[in-house]
């Protein structure tokens, strides 16, 4: 019986044995592929050995494994999945609170996203991608509240149900188009272990006499191989193609080179390897300048300054050799991934991160040179969206061109114009006192760009102009017998079209002038500090008009002794005038006059407007005063006789400066 025992024991034994070497096969196997960067080839073994695995450890470590090869084969909504498995694992690596806010935010999760950022920074509080991620969602949320004007279309044309990216353009009217594509009729018929697509081939598509582009076909045997080719920049006569090549090499490596083939006779001809560099070294993703003297490509190489960054080297002339690699710096490059560079003909650089601040994935962005530096802008939604975004060409003159992203799935190429914007002034010349329109009133308009014109208003007061984007503007409104007046307005920073309202008053120099909100203490002359707005917007009146010679009065209510309120008011008025004076307005100019309450207030319509009570035409005096139904009429009547205005009386003034 003994023997028998032991007997099954052992059997028993050699089976859980048997069932533990199997488990850890299929694991090392998953982890062999995982390792090597074989991340789609990797999933199905990893989430095999994940239901035959019973250790807690192995489990929650290929938990983790899974998550990244979802997040590093852009399959954001199954890494979120596996991310809070993760979590919920309790895996003990913080960067999961990372990758999971990150897979959140691309999947427009911004709230939750912003959670686990803040998780993250708070488990590793040196490393800057925890607030950057936060500020991240914030602007993607901001962003797509407020669109940047741009117009964004699939090209259908192009793409199909495999992946499409990196146009470019293949003739300089803009009708023939490169792009990099997996779809059937690639020459490469092997796939890509770290993305489970088909080898990609270089594609060319045209566009005819009725604008339809025609189905895209590989460009020839001498571009495209049995290997990978993509990422196509040109020349300027469009005769010379750059491109990458990433070969198979031992044990299921994938090394990225780049190729120069020349055209013949309409035919490209066999493609040469140019930047010799180590095999190991990723080279990729070409894009010559204009003056065909730099060529910007994307490198893992040492000294960089992070996983891959952009470095250009440099020629003497179009026939040279090309230099030493350059890094363009920390400017551009990022301890993250910068790829996907297009130098544009005004010098513009247009390149991908995801690592600059962005909306998620890799963003589009544009530097360009000021004062010898760098500066980086993000393209903004609807450009770049929470998933990848990459790959822009911009024709030479007009902010149109092509871009890849993944915002629908698989990467496709999407279209983008930035409409001409449009905009415009309606407005109308007034009289101040009574709101009449004004016919016949000239209005010119003067642009900060040197643009001027004159227009003059209709029987209705009004007039219009078109303006241009980027410009200050100012309309000056004029007519005999009223002091010049203006408006101000400005197109500078607007990225969407508009049309602009102005209302210009003009004052009659027939009549005086009040000055609004002239204040002063009981009994004194001193001016508050809150009239020199008033006084302020007088002195740009008076330089506005500069031959005019104006009367200052200054009134008091009927109350208190007559020679009192005689000195009072010419105190005030002559205080107006030293102010003016002290604002660079010529002495010869002033006169200032006090008139004490000589001068009752006539009741206008404005006057009215904000004292219903009052009758239109009537003559404040005392006697009309004193028979008003309250106190606090009587007060108001008082004060509005209490004023500060001015009367034109010369237009014939020559100014000495």
């Amino acid at each position: 019986m003994k023997i028998r025992i032991v007997f099954l024991f052992s059997i028993f034994v050699l089976l859980i044995h048997s069932i533990s070497v199997a488990q850890t096969s299929v694991y090392n196997k998953a982890n062999t592929y995982y390792k090597n960067g074989q991340y789609y080839q990797a999933i199905d073994l990893l989430r095999n050995a994940y239901s035959k695995v019973t250790d807690s450890n192995i489990k929650s470590d290929i938990t983790f494994q899974v998550a990244e090869c979802y997040r590093k084969t852009n399959q954001p909504r199954k890494a979120e999945m596996w991310y809070k498995k993760s979590i919920q694992k309790k895996y003990s690596n913080p960067t999961i609170y990372l990758y999971y806010a990150d897979a959140l935010k691309m999947n427009e999760k911004f709230e939750d996203a912003i959670i686990n950022y803040k998780e993250y920074k708070k488990l590793v509080p040196a490393d800057p991608r925890g607030e950057m991620g936060v500020k991240s969602c914030e602007l993607a949320i901001k962003w797509m509240e407020n669109e940047n004007g741009y117009k964004v279309a699939n090209m259908k044309f192009f793409n199909s149900k495999e992946s499409e990216y990196s146009p470019a353009f293949a003739k300089a009217e803009y009708d023939e188009v490169y792009f990099t594509s997996s779809r059937d009729g690639a020459t490469g018929d092997d796939t890509h272990g770290g993305t489970g697509l088909n080898f990609s081939d270089i594609f060319t598509s045209k566009k005819d006499n009725k604008g339809n582009w025609s189905t895209p076909v590989p460009l020839g045997q001498n571009v495209n191989t049995e290997f990978e080719e993509g990422a196509v920049s040109m020349s300027k006569d469009f005769n010379t193609m750059f491109f990458t090549r990433c070969e198979r090499h031992k044990k299921d490596a994938i090394g990225c080179m780049m190729f120069q083939s020349m055209k013949r006779n309409e035919e490209w001809g066999k493609a040469e390897q140019i930047l010799m560099l180590d095999d190991s070294i990723v080279v990729a993703h070409p894009s010559l300048s204009d003056d065909e003297l730099n060529l910007y490509f994307v490198s893992d190489m040492k000294g960089g300054m992070g996983a891959k960054d952009i470095w250009k080297v440099t020629r003497t002339s179009p026939d040279g050799e090309w230099g030493v690699p350059e890094s363009l710096g920390a400017e551009i490059n990022t301890p993250g991934n910068e790829m996907f560079p297009f130098i544009h003909d005004d010098g513009t650089l247009y390149f991908s991160s995801d690592y600059h601040l962005g909306m998620g994935g890799l963003d589009i962005f544009r530097a360009f040179k000021e004062n010898g530096n760098w500066k980086v802008e993000n393209m903004r939604y609807p450009i770049n969206s929470t998933k990848d975004d990459f790959g822009m060409i911009i024709e030479k003159d007009l902010e149109r061109g092509y871009f890849s992203s993944s915002r629908d799935g698989d990467d496709d190429i999407y279209s983008f114009v930035l409409p001409p914007l449009k905009f415009s002034v309606e407005g109308l010349i007034l009289n101040d006192k009574n709101d009449a329109p004004l016919a016949s009133a000239t209005v010119k308009l003067v642009g900060s760009d040197g643009m001027t014109l004159t227009n003059e208003t209709d029987d209705a007061g009004s007039f219009k102009f078109m303006l241009r984007p980027g410009t200050d503007y100012v309309f000056v409104a004029s007519k005999k017998g009223y002091l010049t007046g203006k408006d101000k307005e400005t197109t500078k920073g607007l990225i969407e079209s508009q049309t602009f309202s102005a209302e210009i008053k003009l004052s009659s120099i027939a009549e005086p002038i009040e000055l609004p909100n002239i204040f002063y203490d009981f009994a004194k002359w001193n001016l508050r500090p809150e009239s020199m707005v008033a006084l302020d917007k007088l002195v740009e009146t008076l330089n506005d008009n500069p031959t005019v010679v104006i009367e200052l009065r200054s009134h008091t209510d009927s109350r208190g002794s007559a020679l009192t309120n005689v000195e009072l008011s010419q105190k005030r008025a002559q205080s107006v005038v030293n102010y003016l004076i002290e604002k660079g307005i010529e002495s010869a100019r002033l006169r200032a006059k006090g008139y004490a309450s000589t001068m009752p207030k006539v009741i206008d319509n404005k006057t009215i407007g904000q004292n219903t009570f009052l009758v239109g035409g009537t003559k404040l005096t005392a006697d009309y005063i004193e028979n008003l139904e309250s106190e606090e009429q009587q007060e108001i009547a008082h004060q509005i006789n209490r004023r500060t205005e001015f009367q034109v009386i010369s237009t014939e003034f020559k100014p000495q400066n």
